[in-house]
């Protein structure tokens, strides 16, 4: 009878309802999760170098290793996940995220923190992959889905934009070990939520692993990173450098020619034959060509080139991110109005002029905080208006089937330009403090400009000493290198933005043609 249904449906809906709000909590937090890993670990890079003795290099790769273990598994984890089970790997992939965590937490020195840091990376990459699956398993009804991805988009938001404060915060009142540490209660938690909320879920016609296309393209960025990272050190022209360099030349070319040739390839090449697929990936690109690498560095300019505290650190860092978490809402709608094509190559257009900006400012013997913060929040307003209108466009360009391979193409394309960037980056800041070096110190000491350059780098501005050096001399050239150095990454950063927001402008409007 009619009453009847209508009371079994209200007595079943509430269990329903509350699962699906525990499910939801669950997959928010794994992107809180993966969003402050991110964002709050450069905060802590001074202090690792002050308590581990961390080089300038351990730096780089500390944060490297993590974005090189997300590129790793990020196809492998959606179809191991579509033949599985999506709860069951994220479970797995949990579990390691949060052993991975408690091991970088008690991490005695630099190779275990990064190692660590790796190990924890592979957790978080396919976390990553495995929580749109069950988002769209979950709330299969289109409204209740919309609301669910918005408040996912939200709390990944969060993490990212908040992640220096918070990382700012717990060097306050605690120590570093646990800007890591803080993950393991709250894997546990999720762990549990998803026990009691997550339907699984599989694809019954998942692909086969493209094991050999992974294992090129990782090998190819790994090798290029290498490369790029201690070429500085050991001498670019070194014949271990260059093997290295021909390495990554090597698994470039394999993993052209096992995509090509391959029946269901990981990446298919035809895509990029897509106008408007391409002007949407250079916004994927020149987000990360910038903006989020350059945020390894800026803690340790904010500190030692300007001598702010930890505190005040952090609350200049929400300059630079909290814009980036507001302004998606106005983005979606300037891309509904006025055409992702405009609003892409603006958004990185301003991450360009804000770094110029920010380059200029530097450019004083005293540094404009003013001006420095204006550029900050320039950047953030530009990877603002990119992020969202990018992700949209890349998927949208191409047939509703062929949409998962071109957002995994958008977010390889993401993860391995942040890898690359965060090694070129540091390379263009080691040459800048080298010049500044050449020009201040003795020509005696050139033997060791190199040494002081990657020390400088890292933040150490004690470690210039030479003959007949006045007391304090030295730690006023290198802080005045240090500046030099991140003038000269924001250079980088500003012109590689204003060219690719160019590109980006180039390719829609040979796509309308």
């Amino acid at each position: 009878m009619p009453g009847s249904n209508t009371s079994s449906a209200v007595a079943l809906d509430p269990p329903r309802a509350g699962r699906d709000g525990l499910a939801l909590t669950a997959i928010c937090l794994v992107a809180l999760m993966f969003g402050l890993e991110i964002s709050s670990v450069p905060v802590i890079l001074p202090t690792l170098e002050q308590q581990l003795g961390t080089r300038f290099q351990d730096a780089q790769w500390i944060m490297n290793a993590y974005t090189l273990a997300c590129t790793s598994v990020l196809m492998a984890a959606g179809t191991l996940a579509d033949r599985f089970g999506r709860r069951r790997v994220l479970v797995l992939c949990l579990w390691l995220f949060g052993l991975a965590s408690l091991a970088c937490g008690l991490a005695s020195d630099a190779s275990t923190l990064i190692v660590a840091r790796f190990v924890q990376g592979i957790g978080a990459g396919a976390m990553m992959i495995c929580q749109f699956a069950i988002l769209s398993h979950q709330f299969r009804e289109p409204a209740a889905r919309a609301r669910a991805f918005a408040l996912w988009g939200v709390i990944a938001g969060v993490g990212l934009g908040f992640g220096p404060m918070v990382g700012a915060l717990i060097l306050q009142l605690t120590d570093w070990r646990w800007v890591f540490l803080v993950h393991v209660p709250l894997s546990v938690l999720t762990l549990v939520l998803l026990h009691l909320s997550v339907e699984e879920s599989r694809d019954p016609a998942a692909q086969r692993l493209d094991i050999a296309g992974m294992a090129s393209l990782t090998l190819s960025v790994f090798a290029l990173v290498y490369f790029i990272t201690q070429g500085t050190e050991s001498g670019f022209a070194s014949p271990g450098m260059l093997g290295w360099a021909g390495l990554a030349l090597l698994g470039l070319v394999s993993f052209v020619v096992i995509e090509r040739r391959s029946a269901h390839p990981m990446f298919d090449f035809s895509v990029f034959r897509i106008a408007r697929f391409n002007g949407a990936l250079m916004g994927s690109v020149g987000m990360n060509l910038g903006f989020w690498p350059f945020i390894i560095f800026l803690p340790i300019y904010f500190q030692v080139g300007l001598g702010y505290s930890t505190l005040a650190t952090g609350l200049a860092l929400l300059a630079y991110t909290l814009p980036a978490l507001l302004v998606p809402p106005l983005a979606e709608r300037l891309a509904l109005r006025h055409g992702a094509e405009r609003i892409i190559p603006l958004g990185l257009g301003m991450i360009g002029v804000g770094f110029m900006l920010m380059a200029g400012a530097n450019l004083a013997s005293q540094p404009d905080a003013v001006l420095i913060l204006a550029g900050c929040v320039l950047a953030g307003i530009g990877l603002g208006l990119t992020n969202s209108p990018t992700t949209n466009t890349t998927t949208g360009a191409v047939s509703p089937d062929r949409s998962g391979m071109a957002s995994g193409i958008d977010f390889s394309a993401r993860l391995i330009t942040l890898a690359l960037n965060i090694a070129l980056m540091g390379l263009v800041l080691v040459l800048g403090i080298g010049q500044h070096l050449a020009e201040a110190l003795p020509p005696s000491t050139a033997a060791l400009w190199s040494g002081f350059s990657q020390d400088i780098a890292a933040g150490k501005l004690t470690t210039l000493s030479w003959p007949g050096q006045v007391a304090e001399e030295g730690a006023a050239i290198a802080q005045a290198a240090l500046r030099q150095g991140t003038g000269w990454a924001m250079f980088y950063a500003g012109l590689g933005s204003c060219g690719l927001s160019l590109l980006s402008w180039l390719f829609f409007r040979r796509g309308r043609s």
